[in-house]
């Protein structure tokens, strides 16, 4: 089956799959297989999975500053 997808389309799913030292076709049929939900559904899942979850404050600057992960190794 050929299915037409824009040059900039082919180029990230082959860098992809290359990444996975896997064909082009091996990844997409690998894609289907993890995701086949649309966007919207997926979308729609995540927010239903996350409903009653407890609200956390985010984290500071300071915490997520690089000093701050990186303070031990200099």
């Amino acid at each position: 089956m050929k299915i037409g997808v824009s040059r900039e389309i082919e180029a990230g799913l082959a860098g992809r799959a290359a990444g996975g030292r896997v064909g082009v076709s091996e990844y997409v049929a690998w894609l289907e297989q993890v995701s086949p939900l649309s966007t919207a559904e997926r979308a729609a899942a995540w927010r239903q999975a996350a409903t009653g979850l407890p609200r956390t404050p985010p984290l500071s600057d300071e915490a997520i500053s690089r000093e701050s992960i990186y303070c031990d190794r200099g």
